[in-house]
This record gives structure tokens, sequence and C-alpha cells, in this order.
């Protein structure tokens, strides 16, 4: 396959699931000026008969599920649930791998400044590191547990809760480009998470057996069956599917609600301050997408700017130049840490899924890097 961008944007053709019409524009691109054909008042009244479907009349229970990390999403699904729609929602976060203090203040600030009850899910910090350094070292992942629980844990406890909805922020296929049946589709289920919740073919079943692990300790990351959830009614939607999703004006507005963007300076590996506040080494998972695939967060942050108006094509190029694929030393310095790998043994494991395509080697193979230890890019630019 010819490496190609996008004509529109600057999303490479690398991007898994990503594919480009005859005119060279990716469907994310696509997807974003589909956003401006729907009838978002119809969309918006479908939710309104959703609501009511599901609304506890009596107080018995609570109304709906609302997973959370306690960023700038989680800050508007709860704004739209509690503030506009009344509704009184149950919070479920997930533990994140290595929660930095600005995220626990603005996980905090959710309860505060809404008003909910909210229940946090402190992991087995045993288990869940040693399925980090395995999804590291087999898929090149290492918030693979992450990915697993932040969706399974939420599920598990609308059901024993018995709270049929559940109500998920935007659709990333949506908003990032993927196939159009995930695109289109408004439905969080098992076959989803499989197929688009960034398990890369991996299954919890996978991790039994790895250092120890045995089923009894992964009974977090299971996936309620079909069977129980049809039984229960359980229904997982995406607020994106019914709300138009742009994420700086929604920045914008949560910031009145108490929302704290980084104040020292973008987070590293992009250019913007309101994103993956909450986990000191997010910038690991990002790298390892930029080796992989040939971009970064900042590729992604720069196009949804292309897509919304905000940025033209030639600025987003040099925001990317700029930022994207920069080695994250605070990051590795963080993930050396919470893994007990070395510096040495992480930077083994990030080369062996760096796509040699991509990037210049030398005669023998070996990567050549930049004098700040930047991987260089072989292929055309922009």
């Amino acid at each position: 396959m010819a490496f190609q961008y996008c004509r529109k944007c600057v999303m490479p053709n690398t991007k898994p699931d990503l594919f480009f019409d005859e005119h060279g524009v990716c469907d994310a691109c696509q997807s974003a000026e589909l956003k401006n054909t729907i009838d978002w008042d119809l969309r918006r009244r479908e939710f309104d008969e959703l609501i009511e479907q599901f609304r506890n009349r009596d107080a018995s229970n609570y109304d709906c599920i609302v997973p959370v990390s306690g960023g700038k999403d989680s800050h508007y699904q709860v704004y739209i649930i509690k503030e506009i729609y009344k509704m009184n929602p149950l919070l479920i976060s997930f533990e994140s791998s290595s929660r930095t203090p600005l995220g626990r203040k603005n996980l905090d600030n959710i309860k505060k400044a809404f008003g909910v009850d909210l229940i946090v899910f402190e992991k087995n910090p045993v288990v869940y590191r040693k399925m980090s350094v395995e999804g590291f070292r087999k898929v090149g992942d290492e918030f693979w547990p992450n990915h697993l629980g932040i969706f399974t844990v939420p599920v598990r406890l609308a059901l024993q809760a018995k709270i049929p909805l559940i109500i998920w922020g935007e659709n990333s296929q949506l908003e990032y480009g993927g196939p159009k049946v995930a695109r289109m589709k408004n439905v969080l289920n098992r076959r989803w998470l499989e197929e688009f919740g960034g398990l890369l073919g991996e299954r919890v079943e996978d991790m039994i057996g790895v250092d120890g692990i045995e089923k009894k300790d992964l009974v977090s990351y299971f996936y309620p069956s079909e069977e129980e959830l049809t039984a229960a009614g359980i229904t997982g939607v995406f607020l994106g599917y019914y709300f138009k999703w742009d994420a700086r004006p929604q920045v914008d507005l949560m910031k009145e609600y108490g929302f704290s963007v980084k104040e020292d300076g973008p987070v590293e590996g992009t250019y913007t301050d309101y994103e993956n506040l909450d986990e000191y080494f997010q910038s690991v998972h990002d790298y390892l997408k930029f080796v992989k695939f040939g971009f970064g967060r900042a590729t992604d942050h720069a196009c949804l700017d292309v897509r919304n108006g905000r940025m033209s094509r030639e600025e987003a190029v040099a925001i990317v130049k700029k930022y994207d694929g920069k080695l994250p030393r605070k990051g590795i310095a963080e993930f050396v840490k919470f893994s007990g790998l070395s510096e040495q043994e992480v930077n083994q494991v990030i080369d062996s899924f760096t796509n040699k395509a991509l990037f210049l080697t030398d005669e023998q193979g070996r990567l050549l890097r930049d004098g700040d230890g930047n991987l260089i890019k072989c292929y055309q630019e922009y």
C-alpha cells in the first residue's frame, strides 16, 4: 500500500480501519461533513424519548450510569445528564493506571460541581501491573487492561445495581474515523468493545496464567453474557450520537464548572492542554501509536481542529511537525517506575513494535535517530 495523507486533514492511511475515497479524503473527514447534515434537533428528540423510557420515576434507584474518568468528556456527559435533563446518575470510574494529582482534582470536581454520587473502582494493583506489562510486551499497549476495565466495570455494576441505561461519551469512530458501521452505530456492546475498544485482538482469557494470574483475579474484566444483559434490559448508548461533539467549546463551557486544564504547558506528545490529564504515562501509549503507524496524538488533535474549521491544513502540518512523535521522556520515566521494567527494557519493547517501513534505518537495520533521540521518518512529507 502506497503511503498517503488525507487531502483535507493530515491523517495518514496507515491508521487502522481508516479508508480514503477516490479523491483522497479520509472517512473521518467525510464523517465530519456528515455531521453537518444531521438533523441534530431530531437526534435530541430521540434522546428525549430514550431518557423518558428509563427515568426512575419513583426515585427507588438511579436513572442511569455515566462512566467517567474525570476529564473534559466526563464533565460534559454529567453536565448534559444532570444539568440539562435533571436526571439522577450514578457515576462509575475505573481507576486509571497511574493517576495524576490533576486527574484526581478533576474527578473530585465533578462530584462537587454537579452534585452527584460517584463510585471509584480501585483495581487490584498487583494484577493490573502484570496485565499492563503483558499488554506492553505482547501488543505494544501498556494501557491494555485500562481499555478493558473502563468498559467492563460500568456494565457489570449496571447489571448488579439494576440500572439499565449506561450513557457513554463520544463515538471514537465517528470522531476519528473508522468503519461506517461503527461510525453510525449507537449501541456500545460486547461486539463493539472487542472490535473497536482497543483490545488489539487480545481477550481477557489470554491473561490467565500470565505471571501467576488466575481467572478469579480477572472477575472485573469479564464482560457479562448477552443473556444476562438482555434479561436485565441493559442499554449502552453514545451521547455523541445525539449531540454534535466538539471538544474545544465543550472544554470552555466545562471550565465554568471547575474543570482544570494543564496550566504549565501542553500535554507531552501534543499541543493541547485539556486532554489526557489523568495519566502519568499517557504519552507512552500515544508514542507507541506513532512508532506503529507514523502518527501520534498531535495528529489526532490537529485533524479535529481542521475538520472543525479552526485550523488550515497548512497550519496543521506545521503543528504536527513540531509536536508529533517526539520521544516521551517524562512518560517513559513514569512507566519505568510503575512497571518495574528498566528504561532499556522499555525502549527495547518500543523498538520491537516500530514499523521500519516508516522510519530510517542503517545498513544493519538499526533505527536511526536525530540529535534529540527522535525517530526519522522515511516517507513523504504531507
